[in-house]
């Protein structure tokens, strides 16, 4: 199904990642590896943004999901991170309703390339992004991780979270003007670097 509106066109990197998704399952298991290293680094942030400890398990889980499911993908690369993005996050739920906790502030293990997004980035650190990350209601961080390090574009993420594309933008855009106020109100850009923050 094509989205409507203004149709964004693919990289190279998403033109290679679709050559790759269809190797892959074709049972070409190089292929499959290659997909597990571009995708799993953001999807991980994604799990420990929502879980907290726990998310290799989950993780793990997530991929056998995957690899099982894979012949009956259709799509190409970018809707190929989608499509694992959904995954993980039915996963993450079903795995806090069995405990019976709430879903957890996102942000833990949040990528370094997040602070290109944010003010100072050039003395901001990744623990000092993963404590500003974690402190965004769970909307806004959830939508802030989707977008900017699991990188699914728009449509993507408003799939992936069930919502308007509508209220994924004001989400996300929301995240960044509240890490970029938090940025503002913390006590020297040192002392932020030099602080992991607490998880919630």
């Amino acid at each position: 199904m094509r989205n409507e509106g203004r149709v964004q066109p693919l990289s190279t990197d998403d033109l290679a990642q679709s050559a790759v998704v269809a190797r892959a399952q074709d049972g070409d298991e190089a292929a499959f590896s290659v997909l597990y290293r571009a995708v799993q680094p953001g999807l991980h942030a994604y799990l420990r943004g929502l879980l907290g400890e726990g998310a290799e398990d989950i993780a793990a889980a997530v991929w056998r999901e995957i690899a099982r499911e894979l012949p009956r993908f259709r799509g190409d690369g970018p809707g190929f991170r989608g499509w694992t993005a959904s995954i993980a996050r039915r996963h993450a739920r079903g795995h806090l309703r069995r405990r019976g906790a709430p879903p957890r502030p996102a942000g833990t293990s949040t990528p370094p390339d997040l602070t290109h997004h944010l003010p100072s980035e050039a003395v901001l650190s990744a623990p000092a992004a993963q404590a500003l990350v974690a402190r965004l209601p769970r909307a806004q961080a959830e939508a802030v991780l989707l977008r900017h390090v699991v990188r699914l574009d728009e449509p993507a993420v408003a799939r992936v979270m069930g919502r308007p594309v509508l209220v994924v933008r004001v989400l996300a855009r929301r995240g960044l003007r509240s890490l970029a106020r938090l940025l503002d109100t913390t006590e020297g850009t040192h002392d932020v670097a030099r602080t992991p923050g607490e998880p919630r």
